[in-house]
C-alpha cells in the first residue's frame, strides 16, 4: 500500500509538473475551451467558470496529506510556460493516470515524458499495483502514448463513453490500458540492460577455448537478422575428448528480446548431465564475451526447469526475478509463459 505523502514538483527531461496556480488559468483556458484541443475528453470545451473552477480543485486537492488525486500542471524547462497537464487518481492500491497537451506541442514526445513521470511516481514513490488508462478508441496519439510507457490494452469497449466531439453519435468506444509494478520494474530493468556496452564489429578468430576436461568447437558464426530482431551469434559443440556431449551458443548484445531469451543457451545430452558440464561450458565462453566488452550477461530459463537454475547458481548468477513473457516473443509463442530471469556478472 502507498505511503501517506504529500504532492511534490516532478521533473522530467523537458517539463517540470508542479502544482497549479490561479495565475495558470490564461494557459490552462487556452487548451481546456478549444474544440480541437479537447476532441477526445469527456469534459470540454470549458467556460472561463469551469476552467476556474478546476484549478481551484486541482489547487486544493494538491493540499492534503496524504494526495489521492495528483494534479499536475506542465511547464516546459525551454519556455518556462504551461503546455498541458496530467494526473494520478488513486483508489486503494491502484491508479488511473491521465494528461492534456496544448495542441501546438502535440507530436513531440511530451505525453510520454508526462506517462513516464506518473508511474515512477505511482510504482517507485507510491509502491502501487497497478495503473490503469483509458482513452477513446479513435485517440491514436493518447494509446500510442500508453503503448510506449509500456501499458498493455487490456480491452475495447463498445459505446463505453460519450462520443467525441465531432462524432454525431452518442457514445464512442473505449480502449482501457493497464501496467503492473512488476511489469515496469522488468521493463526498467530492460532499458538498464540495453544501455549497457557491447562491440560487435565482425567475428574474430576464437582462441582455445579448453579447461582440460572440455572444449568448445565452433560450429556457426550466425549475422544479425535485423527484421526478426535477432542479433549475432556463435554456436559451440561442447565437447569431450573427441566425443560432442552438448551444445552452447553466445548471442552478442542487449534487446529486448533477449532480456527475456538470455545471451547463453546450453545443452548437455542426457548421458553426460549431472557432472557439472553446463557450467564449465559457460565459463569457457568468457574469453569471448569480453572480447565484445560485454559486463553482464542474462540467462533465462523455464521457471520450474530446477537443473537449468542449479547451473545458474553453480556460475554465481543473480536470480532476478520470474517475467512473465510478451505475446510478441518467440518463446510465448512456443507455448512457455514464464521465465526465470539470471544475471551473470562477468566483469
Amino acid at each position: 500500500m502507498q505511503e501517506e505523502k504529500g504532492m511534490n514538483t516532478l521533473e522530467t527531461e523537458r517539463l517540470i509538473l508542479r502544482k497549479f496556480t490561479e495565475d495558470d488559468f490564461a494557459a490552462v483556458h487556452s487548451y481546456a475551451s478549444c474544440a480541437e484541443n479537447i476532441i477526445y475528453m469527456v469534459w470540454g470545451p470549458n467556460s472561463e467558470e469551469q476552467t476556474r473552477n478546476f484549478i481551484n480543485i486541482s489547487i486544493a486537492l494538491a493540499e492534503k496529506i496524504p494526495c489521492k488525486n495528483y494534479q499536475y500542471a506542465a511547464v516546459s524547462k525551454e519556455s518556462n510556460m504551461l503546455i498541458g497537464a496530467c494526473n494520478l487518481a488513486l483508489s486503494g492500491n491502484e491508479a488511473e493516470i491521465g494528461w492534456i497537451l496544448h495542441r501546438d506541442y502535440w507530436k513531440r514526445g511530451y505525453g510520454t515524458e508526462m506517462g513516464k513521470a506518473l508511474l515512477d511516481l505511482g510504482f517507485r514513490e507510491l509502491n502501487l499495483h497497478r495503473i490503469t488508462a483509458h482513452c477513446d478508441a479513435e485517440n491514436y496519439g493518447s494509446y500510442r502514448v500508453m503503448e510506449k510507457i509500456g501499458m498493455r490494452r487490456e480491452g475495447l469497449f463498445l459505446e463505453g463513453r460519450p462520443a467525441h466531439k465531432l462524432s454525431d453519435k452518442k457514445y464512442g468506444d473505449e480502449l482501457s490500458y493497464a501496467v503492473l509494478k512488476s511489469e515496469w520494474e522488468t521493463r526498467m530493468e530492460i532499458e538498464y540492460y540495453n544501455a549497457l556496452p557491447c562491440v560487435f564489429k565482425d567475428f574474430f578468430p576464437l582462441p582455445d577455448l579448453s579447461d582440460g576436461v572440455l572444449h568448445l568447437v565452433c560450429t556457426a558464426k550466425k549475422p544479425a537478422i535485423p527484421e526478426k530482431k535477432w542479433v549475432p551469434s556463435y554456436d559451440f559443440a561442447v565437447c569431450k575428448g573427441s566425443e560432442k556431449i552438448g551444445g552452447i551458443s553466445l548471442r552478442i548484445g542487449y534487446t529486448d528480446g533477449l532480456y527475456y531469451g538470455g545471451q547463453i543457451g546450453y545443452n548437455i545430452d542426457e548421458k553426460h548431465r549431472g557432472n557439472g558440464y553446463a557450467p564449465r561450458a559457460c565459463r569457457l565462453l568468457l574469453p569471448v564475451v569480453k572480447a565484445h566488452c560485454m559486463e553482464k550477461l542474462i540467462i533465462t530459463n523455464e521457471y520450474k526447469n530446477a537443473a537449468s537454475m542449479r547451473v545458474c547458481e553453480k556460475l554465481g548468477a543473480r536470480f532476478m526475478r520470474v517475467a512473465r513473457l510478451p505475446e510478441w516473443h518467440d518463446l510465448y509463442k512456443e507455448g512457455k509463459r514464464f521465465v526465470n530471469i539470471f544475471e551473470w556478472n562477468v566483469e
